[in-house]
């Protein structure tokens, strides 16, 4: 990686950010550059690391408070909720397995009507059935 002492709107160009989300992350305490003589941010490759670290946690789907406790090397709480993050992970991938299994299989019936077919019907048992609840980022997934 370049040597870095780069101002803020450099490194949201070269994370494809706004400003404003960086310095966000200032105030919520993910982020802390240092400042130079005039009072403006400069970022160091630590830095850069941490705004590397939040995206990707991020597209991971975790908060900025479960971030935070990622980066706080004296958070008490830090196994925990990366321990609730895997789980999270867990329950999403297989929610999107099923949800791949059944995309597959619509691609493939010869039903004119998906919601007649059998088969079809059988990934949504669990649902129909009240056995698992239907998240609303199910729901948010479905009006993208």
């Amino acid at each position: 990686m370049k040597s870095s002492d780069q101002a803020i709107g450099d490194v949201a160009a070269r994370f494809g950010i706004e400003t404003h989300v960086l310095r966000h992350w200032e105030d919520v305490g993910l982020l802390r550059p240092a400042r130079d003589a005039g009072g403006r941010r400069r970022y160091t490759d630590d830095d850069l690391v941490r705004v590397a670290v939040i995206l990707r946690s991020k597209a991971a789907g975790m908060s900025l408070e479960q971030i935070g406790v990622l980066l706080d090397e004296e958070a008490p709480s830090r196994h925990e909720v990366l321990e609730a993050h895997l789980a999270d992970l867990a329950r999403r991938m297989a929610e999107m397995e099923r949800s791949r299994e059944m995309t597959e299989h619509a691609l493939r019936c010869r039903a004119h009507d998906i919601t007649q077919c059998p088969r079809f019907r059988g990934f949504l048992t669990d649902v129909l059935a009240g056995e698992t609840a239907w998240s609303t980022s199910s729901w948010e997934s479905l009006s993208r």
